[in-house]
């Protein structure tokens, strides 16, 4: 048996510059997809995965998301009062029982590397998720539980990988399988100009890391941007741990792009049981 992955990251600390201004007080994370901001789509994937440790590495600026996560008896009493039980569901649910809930600063803005280094305390020597909730994918079931079911067939680490077009190599990782070895990356490159990619396999914002990526962490210098990149620990890895890559089932949005945020939000606005009838009819109505 694999040891169970409990453990979900989640580096919120990015100022969400993208979005500006709506992100100039409130985080990128907590934008709203219909009536769920980012975050919580991204908490419920990683609770349906089944882990019971939710740490998010955050900044300054982010203390809604620790509201968020945190109980509102004020709230859920008015609620109670007015009889609007649904409602009060919705939120007294966002964190069930025996889920806790880590917030750990990332006192520079130093990467993706960095960030997911600054949670070691809190996941120690257990394989563990990196989540970003900027990429929302919508999977049944959802992206975390498929690559954990990869997980217990190979061990070692598993990335969510899908297929771009070639001139975005240069906003990826991109990797280079063994697909006679279950896909088992064999190179990983960060954001690489097109002539340069190994494939189109770009790595997106789901991880499945073994525990030893945090000693490669600790050596890994400064890349891209002069940060501190996860694609570069990940690079130091393939030599000691198989990694392999995963073309996850689902549709997935890239949230951190205004466009990506449009599609989203009209895509799960469509399926949602109170909008979706009626939404459809108002798009309907535009096109004619």
């Amino acid at each position: 048996m694999r040891a169970m992955v409990r453990t979900a990251v989640f580096p919120v600390a990015g100022r969400g510059t993208r979005f500006l201004p709506a992100t100039k007080a409130s985080p990128k994370e907590m934008l709203p997809i219909v009536d769920k901001p980012l975050i919580q789509y991204a908490v419920e994937e990683a609770l349906d995965a089944g882990v019971t440790k939710l740490v998010f590495v955050t900044g300054s600026s982010k203390r809604a998301i620790e509201d968020h996560f945190d109980t509102d008896s004020e709230l859920e009493n008015a609620l109670s009062a007015a009889g609007k039980t649904e409602l009060l569901d919705s939120i007294k649910g966002i964190v069930p029982p025996g889920v806790t809930c880590i917030y750990i600063r990332q006192g520079e803005p130093l990467g993706l590397g960095h960030a997911v280094l600054c949670a070691r305390p809190a996941v120690g020597n257990e394989p563990f998720y990196v989540h970003l909730a900027d990429d929302l994918i919508a999977g049944e079931p959802p992206c975390l539980t498929q690559m954990a079911v990869e997980y217990e067939k190979r061990g070692g680490s598993v990335i969510a990988v899908e297929e771009v077009p070639e001139q975005d190599t240069s906003s990826y990782g991109i990797v280079a399988v063994d697909q006679s070895d279950n896909n088992r990356i064999r190179q990983i490159v960060e954001k690489p100009a097109p002539a340069e990619a190994p494939s189109r396999l770009a790595v997106v914002g789901r991880y499945l890391l073994a525990p030893e990526i945090f000693d490669k962490l600790v050596t890994t210098g400064r890349g891209a941007g002069g940060e501190i990149q996860l694609t570069d620990a990940i690079a130091d890895l393939l030599t000691a741990s198989p990694v392999y890559a995963y073309s996850f089932s689902g549709e997935r949005y890239d949230c951190g792009s205004k466009l990506g945020y449009l599609k989203a939000t009209v895509a799960y606005g469509l399926g949602h049981a109170e909008t979706g009838d009626e939404f459809l009819a108002y798009l309907h109505e535009l096109i004619d």
